[in-house]
Formats: structure tokens, sequence, C-alpha cells
């Protein structure tokens, strides 16, 4: 018996790999395969590694000054079987030079000389520095002596930079409140698949970090307060001692505390009244670092259970301007969203020991952070910060690389915002809502670019890139749902989640997950929501009575395997409905029926796609005559 299980086990598992090989494959990805750093079960491969830094950073910030400056120590170590004769560094705040790559234009306020290396030594060695390069979100540094497998370097450098005045993912806020981002030089990942990431930094694009060690100082002047990524590691050294105890006491209360009021800001004795603070924080096992300084934003905070075994709470924390209201239910907000994504989709205990909303210009999302805009609609700026928010399991659990394949965290984060948004304002709000937001925009428009393979990289895309990073990925996610049911699809994601958590998945990782941990072969569900130029259109083409019943027969004009409804309505005055899963289009993906059995008589079918909105419903409705 147990010898037959075995086999049984062997044999599935071969099957897998068989199919996981019928999908488009790049040669470049193919090689990565052949040498088992990535494995056809969905698994890291027995070679797999990836490159790791310790970055020590300290940055000085006197607002209303623009300027930054900035002093780190990185080192860097190579776990790869290569040989690195030189570094690529990102340098992402050089998107705000003239002369810049740009997906978009930019004003004078956007406009500012990127980042200034001061000083660049490889172990201890001066390295020359070419602050002039126009494009230079990238740049090679060559070592002193080759950096072998499994040997580190360290880089010490020194640099300034001033914020840019039009903030939008980073920049300033207002002229005494500061959003720092991807504000300093960092070692580029170097993978498995690609070597070194050297795609130039598209203002619209987004990011590919590896996992390091930080550590972070921030210096600013009294009376201002920083809000950062990570765990603040000397509250009572930057904070009055009553202060620091409303933040003690927020990290276990389920009710908002006000540790900074207008009238605490206003009487300017938050912070210890030294000329200059330095706020620490570390973080260990993350992509990046973000800060938020000012010296008139409210600051709230509250806490939340994550984790019933461990019996782990996190801290939810806000920053924002007294008058905007939104942000005074951040905090509640924010711990709805981090319960609810904890104990059900994904039903991962978030990970962090803490989630900071910031009010900012960005809407956007950075480890244990988010920088969103202010808005009068509550139910907007909910579902806001539950996207931003959703984005911690994708990429900062799992480490998608987004400038490629961005569906691969903002398909998922449009997928929680939605499930997140039936439990917050109902099933028909929240999937109008998604609809109008993710999907009218694309079904109603017939543009080529429209239609590309979501596989498509997104370091390609110009049109087209919203509908393949948000609305159509997380179709896809929810089609695999509704075919797999709740419980097999969250089997199958959680493989998907433990196999690449900390790591660097591809897109081919997930589909052989979610293949292994489903037991089932997907290929054809992945290959066509994927790899096609697909949209969502079916057509009933006929009602026929049968021995016992009728059959509708439907035909799948635009391509897509999606779920449907079939509701009928019969003579009698009585309806039913009939859900199909995208299970039916298994075998033959452009036309299928439904065996309807009955004795009554119909007097008319319609298919509804629901959130899987039809681009022609002229041909969805079917009258008995």
């Amino acid at each position: 018996m147990i010898k037959s299980t075995i086999f049984s086990v062997l044999l599935a598992a071969t099957l897998l790999q068989v199919h996981a090989q019928e999908l488009y494959m790049p040669r470049d990805i193919k090689k990565a395969y052949k040498n088992e750093t990535r494995s056809l079960d969905g698994r890291p491969g027995k070679n797999y590694w990836q490159n790791f830094g310790r970055y020590n950073i300290t940055i000085t910030a006197m607002p209303p000054s623009r300027d930054v400056k900035g002093v780190e120590q990185i080192t860097y170590i190579n776990n790869s079987p290569d040989t690195l004769k030189r570094l690529n560094m990102k340098l992402i705040l050089n998107i705000h030079r003239s002369g810049a790559a740009r997906f978009f234009g930019a004003g004078a306020d956007y406009l500012t000389d990127g980042v200034q290396i001061d000083s660049f030594k490889v172990d201890g060695k001066n390295k020359a520095w070419n602050n002039t390069t126009a494009s230079a979100t990238n740049q090679g540094v060559g070592l002193t002596k080759p950096l072998m497998p499994h040997d580190s370097v360290k880089l010490d450098i020194t640099w300034h930079f001033q914020l840019s005045k039009r903030s939008g993912r980073e920049g300033v806020i207002d002229s005494t409140s500061f959003y720092l981002a991807y504000f300093y030089p960092r070692v580029s990942v170097y993978d498995d698949y690609n070597g070194w990431d050297r795609l130039e930094f598209l203002d619209a694009q987004e990011f590919y970090n590896d996992f390091n060690n930080y550590t972070l100082n921030v210096k600013v002047p009294k009376n201002f307060i920083v809000w950062a990524t990570g765990t603040l590691q000397n509250p009572k050294q930057v904070l009055q001692p009553e202060y620091a105890s409303r933040l003690e006491k927020s990290m276990t209360s389920d009710s908002t505390i006000h540790i900074a009021t207008v009238k605490d800001l206003t009487d300017k004795n938050i912070t210890t009244q030294n000329d200059m603070n330095t706020w620490t924080w570390t973080a260990n096992d993350i992509t990046d670092m973000a800060v938020g300084i000012s010296d008139h934003y409210d600051w709230d905070a509250a806490s939340v259970l994550v984790d019933d075994a461990a019996n782990r709470r996190a801290s939810m924390q806000a920053a924002y301007l007294d008058n905007s209201q939104d942000f005074h239910h951040s905090v509640q907000f924010g711990r709805y969203a981090l319960g609810w994504f904890s104990h059900n989709w994904p039903g991962v205990p978030y990970p962090f020991p803490k989630m900071t909303a910031f009010q900012g210009f960005a809407d956007m999302e950075y480890p244990m952070m988010v920088n969103d805009s202010h808005g009068t609609d509550m139910s907007f700026a909910q579902l806001v910060q539950d996207h931003e928010i959703a984005h911690t399991y994708f990429p900062f659990y799992m480490g998608i690389n987004e400038s490629r394949y961005a569906f691969m965290d903002e398909g998922w984060a449009t997928t929680y915002e939605l499930l997140i948004g039936r439990t917050e304002v109902g099933n028909q709000k929240a999937e109008d809502f998604y609809k109008q937001f993710r999907v009218t925009g694309w079904i109603h428009d017939p543009s080529t670019t429209e239609d590309l393979p979501v596989i498509t990289p997104s370091s390609e895309l110009r049109g087209g890139y919203g509908n393949n990073s948000y609305g159509k990925p997380s179709l896809s996610y929810l089609a695999l749902k509704d075919m797999l049911g709740d419980e097999l699809f969250k089997k199958a994601l959680h493989t998907y989640m433990s196999n690449w958590h900390g790591k660097h998945p591809i897109p081919w990782d997930y589909f052989n997950s979610m293949n292994s941990g489903s037991g089932k072969n997907l290929n054809w569900f992945f290959n066509n929501w994927f790899f096609t130029n697909y949209y969502d259109d079916l057509a009933l083409k006929n009602v026929t009575k049968t021995t016992g019943g009728y059959k509708v027969d439907i035909q799948n004009i635009g391509g897509f395997v999606i779920p449907f409804d079939v509701k009928l309505t019969y003579t009698d005055g009585t309806t039913e409905t009939i859900h199909q899963t995208p299970i039916v289009w298994e075998k033959n993906q452009k036309q299928t029926s439904v065996n309807i059995k009955t004795k009554k008589s119909i007097k008319t079918a319609v298919l509804d796609n629901g959130i899987f909105m039809d681009a022609d419903e002229s041909n969805n409705k079917w009258t008995a005559k």
C-alpha cells in the first residue's frame, strides 16, 4: 500500500512536469530550468540561489530644505555560482533628471539633478563616478577584484539629492512634509534567468529588489516625527515620555490611540528637544525601505491580531493632515484589512510588525508603508488602502519582478481588493465598482494593445499596461478560484506562496506551483488566460428541446474560459439560475452546451457573465417563439 501510494505520487508529479512543458517558455527561462535553479514541480530547484545585502544607511533631512544627504555601507553577498567582475547599481531618483527616459512628460517641478554621488568606495578603495549620465537609473561599477561565489564585497557611499517638488511616489508633500522612497543607491538584482536587472526605470513602471537586512537612521530637527519601514528601535530617545507611552500602548490596543493630535503638534513638545534627533529603524528580510517626515501630521495607532497560533499582533498607524476626514478612519480601516487578509484571503498571517498609512499623493505601496491620497469618498478611500496593503503579499512577501511581470502582484492586489470589498460594502456595490474600475475600459475598447497576451513583459508595454497588469490577471485568478472551489484554490495558492516566500518567482513558478498544489493539470487554463489575445464574449446560440429538458448551446467568441450563469424564466413565471465554472471549456474552448433537466417550458434564457463582462451582450438572450 505504501509503495503503491508513493508510486502514484511520483507518477502524478511526473505527469504534471510533462504537462508543464506544454506552456510556451522563453529560451532564457528554459535555461533556468535546465540549470535546475527552478523546478517543474513549482518549487525552487536544487540549485536555486539569490544574492543578499546588509544595508546600513543614515540620511539627514532638514525641512523645509529639500536637500537630503546620505551615507551608507552595503555588504553585498554573492550567493550565485558566477564570478562577478562588476555590479549594477540602481539609482531610481535619477528618473527626475532632465533627459531621463519616461512614459510621461516632466515639468520644472518634477525635475532635479537626481542622485549625486559624493564618494564611492569598493572595499575601501575610491571608485570614479559619473554624475552626469542623463538616463542613469542603472550604472555599472567595476570591482577592484572579482567577487567570487559565496564571497562578499563592501561598498561605502555618500550621496545627496534634492526632493522633487512634484510629489508622486516620492517627493515634497508640503513645505514640511516629505515622503522618501527609492532614496538610496542599491545593488540591483542579479538572478538566475536574466543576470543583472538593467531595465531602466520608467516613471509608470514598478520595481524588482532583493531581500536584504536594513538599519536606517533618519536625522531630522526636533519637532519632526518620522514614520518608516521597519521597527523603531529608540522611541524613548526620540519621543517625550508621554508620547512614547502612547505608542507603546497602541501596540496592544484595538481602539485607536491618538499619539499626536493638533494640540500636541501646536505645543511642539512631542519629540526630544535636541537640535537634531536620530530615529533608528531596522527591518530584515525585506525588499526596500521608505520614510515619511512631518512636523504637523496627526499620528494615530492601534493594533490587530494577525496570527492566532503565535498570538501575534501587528501595529496599524496613520500620519495625516487633521482636515483629511478619510484618514481619521485609516487605522480602523487598516486593522480590518490586516486581520481580514490574515484570516481569509490569502489566509496567510500578515508577516510584518506594522503598517503605516501616510497621506501623500501616490496611492502606492512600500514595505510596511502606503502613500495614499486624500479623498472625500470613504468607500473609495478604504478600497485604495486595502489594495495597497494587499501588496504586502505580492510583491513584498513574494519577491515579484514587477518590472517584467506586473500582473504577478497588481493582479492579486486587485483580486483581494474585490474580495475584501464584498465584506465591506456588500457584493453588489463591490462588484459594480470592480466592473466599472477594472473591466469596462478594456472590454469596450477593441484596440489591439488592449488584447495583448498577459504574459507580455510589462517592460515592453505602454498601451494595455493597465489591463494586462490589473484587470485581466485578476479575472484569471477569480476564474480559477471559481473553477477549483475555495478550498482547493487556497491549497494551491498556499503551495505557491510557501514555495516562493522570500524568493523571486516568475510566472512559470506560479503555473507549476498551482498545478502541483491542486494536483491538476491546469496548463490548458493558463495557456488560455496568459498566452492568447482573447477577451470576454459569449453568445447564446440556441435552446433546443430534448428528452427530459433542454440543451443550451453557447459559443465562446472572445476566447477566454470564463464562468457564467444561465438565467432561465419558465412560462409559469418561475426562475432558475444555473452556474457554470470554467471547467466546461476544458475539452472545447470554442463552444459548450448546458443540459437542463426540467419538465417546465422555458420562456427566456439569458447569459450573465457577472464581473466577466461581455463585449457584446446583444447575443446573450434567447426567447421562445
